[in-house]
C-alpha cells in the first residue's frame, strides 16, 4: 500500500468509527481492510479509497443477517 493511499484509507477509518460510534472501532477497521483487499488486483488506484468507504459503508449500514 503506496503511504498515500494507507494514509487515506486510515481516514476513511476514522470517517466511519465517527459516522457510526455503536459500531466497535476494530470491527470497522477490519470491515474498511477487508473493502481494501478486493481491490488489491486494480491497477488505476486513483479512486480505490473512495470505492473501499462506499463498500465499507454499505456493510456497515446493512442489517444483521
Amino acid at each position: 500500500m503506496a503511504t498515500d493511499e494507507a494514509q487515506q484509507i486510515d481516514e476513511v477509518v476514522i470517517r466511519l468509527t465517527q459516522r457510526y460510534p455503536s459500531i466497535a472501532p476494530e470491527y470497522i477497521a477490519d470491515t474498511v481492510h477487508t473493502a481494501y483487499d478486493r481491490f488489491a488486483d486494480v491497477h488505476v488506484r486513483d479512486f480505490v479509497p473512495l470505492l473501499v468507504e462506499r463498500r465499507a459503508t454499505r456493510s456497515l449500514s446493512a442489517p444483521p443477517a
